[in-house]
């Protein structure tokens, strides 16, 4: 892959997270690891994505799927070792696939060594610096401060000091198990310049950024006005001083001159799930990251006027700083659109919070979801693919209680199922668990599904009309056809329940969201259906034509 001064290979790449633990599992325990993604490599240089985006794989006590970190430049013994990390760059690499890996900066583990230091250390101490360590309202026994936890309940826990007394609160906006780390701290500031370094000097192409508009809190930690009860719903929040604080771009602008120190740069996308259009821009300012997640999209209900809205709002707040949009409709974090295009009210909720709710009618949301397909990957700007979706994965909604992993399970009080859901591990071949993922006669970290066998990566792949080859097709067209690779787009004017838009002279697409075939014969040539209909584009479907060709 050759490279230009600013390389900018990312203004129009999809991107494909791989969900490490549920992706390909080479060693039999039943937890995917380095070894099955590289054996799978040349499934992904096949389906036609660009880039991978790896889950975090550093050493971790798994309190939050390996979102807890307990040491930034290792692997975890269970995916694998530094070597098959570097094996797997060179082999993506040789496969013409850039390769992201997430960094958790916000938070560590709390079995970090600097977090037991401070531990140890005791109140006042320089270890404790590195954290949030404050001492209690009403006489030590109430949290600093009415912050919250986005996985529930309140963001303060209590610690017992070296003496075994009552002692300190320490913050963790996120479980328990990840402390919350202080970015005015200079040592944090210079530790994580190196583990950057650390990584790009190994041949990473580029960092997700988790969690980042938490990275900076107001000076004192004032209260947030959190009432009793409330939910982590910050694209609602206003003002916030745990979240979305305008000293996080301090940070990230010193990562990018880090970054673009490396020739033909390196890429920042970050998850920054934010008050809208206008405040997710502020992250990707021309000196700051380059792309970040639009959760306002993946957000949107399953309506015509309400993803118009968001694709204006995104494309016009981000013209002015020069960054290119990032569509997603899935991800680890997110109940399957699948499953979510099936139910009446088919709006992503947080953090797995609408995990559970009953009623999705499964054909209407995979057919849906193909149509989603076809209008996410022909907007312009990038676009990431969640493992599975190019499979029509649903979301698996009767795991068993005491299978569940996710904090958010027992954080809640056990009223909300979480993530576990989107995670289960990939089918890949065969008509029973573990259907490829693992070696025959083990069972994968969480159950699968037996329904799946219909869905395996073998079983669609033989078939012409699966979701597979539909994401497949799409993909490789995308590469070819000329006003998918720039940034032209102009709507087209149809009815209020259809969106249609062309990308330059020789490309439109049009999403059928009305409860009546649109009649399309005579409008160009058809390049791509998400469901085969003649002339007539049925409900919930979507095409994408060449109106030059009619």
């Amino acid at each position: 892959m050759s490279t230009t001064a600013q390389d900018t290979w990312w203004r129009g790449a999809v991107v494909y997270e791989v969900y490490l633990r549920s992706f390909a599992d080479s060693d039999g325990d039943g937890v995917g690891d380095l070894g099955g993604l590289r054996h799978r490599l040349s499934y992904l240089a096949e389906l036609g994505v660009d880039a991978l985006w790896i889950t975090p794989w550093y050493p971790s006590p798994m309190a939050d799927g390996g979102y807890d970190v307990a040491d930034y430049c290792d692997i975890d013994p269970r995916f694998g070792t530094l070597a098959d990390a570097d094996a797997l760059l060179a082999e993506a690499h040789a496969n013409g696939l850039r390769v992201i890996t997430d960094l958790v900066a916000n938070h560590t583990s709390d079995q970090h060594p600097w977090f037991r230091a401070a531990l140890a250390a005791g109140p006042g101490s320089p270890e404790r610096a590195r954290y949030f360590f404050r001492d209690g309202r009403e006489g030590g026994s109430a949290p600093p401060n009415d912050w919250i936890s986005a996985f529930g309940g309140p963001a303060w826990t209590r610690v017992r000091e070296p003496d075994g007394s009552p002692g300190q609160w320490y913050l963790h906006l996120f479980a328990p198990e990840q402390p919350d780390l202080d970015w005015d701290h200079p040592g944090v500031r210079e530790d994580f310049d190196a583990i950057l370094r650390f990584w790009f000097d190994r041949g990473i192409d580029g960092i997700r950024v988790d969690a980042a508009p938490a990275m900076a809190k107001v000076e004192g930690l004032p209260d947030a006005g959190h009432g009793p009860g409330a939910m982590f719903e910050s694209r609602t929040w206003v003002g916030n001083p745990h979240w979305d604080v305008d000293g996080v771009h301090e940070i990230f602008r010193r990562w990018r001159r880090i970054g673009d120190s490396y020739e033909g740069g390196r890429l920042f996308v970050t998850e920054a799930v934010v008050n809208g259009p206008e405040r997710l821009s502020r992250y990707v300012r021309p000196d700051e990251m380059h792309t970040s997640f639009n959760f306002d999209y993946l957000a949107s209900p399953w309506d015509a006027r309400s993803l118009r809205t968001v694709i204006d709002a995104s494309l016009a707040a981000l013209e002015p700083v020069g960054a290119p949009a990032t569509w997603v409709l899935s991800s680890h974090d997110e109940t399957r659109h699948v499953t979510r295009f099936g139910r009446a009210e088919s709006a992503a909720a947080t953090m797995g919070f609408d995990a559970g709710v009953s009623g999705a009618d499964l054909e209407l949301g995979l057919r849906r979801a193909r149509a989603a397909a076809l209008l996410t990957l022909a907007l312009p700007g990038s676009a990431y693919v969640y493992q599975g979706e190019e499979l029509g994965l649903p979301e698996v909604e009767d795991l068993p209680d005491d299978v569940l992993q996710d904090p958010t399970w027992e954080r809640s009080g056990r009223t909300a199922r979480g993530r576990d859901g989107c995670r289960v591990p990939l089918p890949w071949e065969g008509d029973r668990p573990p259907f490829g993922f693992t070696v025959a006669g083990v069972d994968p970290w969480l159950p699968q599904p037996p329904r799946w066998a219909a869905l395996t990566v073998a079983a669609q792949s033989a078939d012409p009309t699966s979701t597979l080859s539909l994401y497949r097709a799409a993909l490789h067209l995308r590469r070819r056809v000329p006003g998918l690779r720039g940034e032209d787009f102009a709507w087209r004017a149809m009815a209020d329940d259809v969106i249609a838009f062309d990308r330059g002279r020789s490309f439109r697409c049009v999403v059928n969201l009305s409860g009546e075939p649109l009649d399309l014969r005579g409008t160009g040539r058809v390049l791509l259906s998400s469901q085969p209909g003649g002339g007539l584009l049925a409900p919930d479907t979507a095409v994408w034509l060449d109106p030059g060709a009619a």
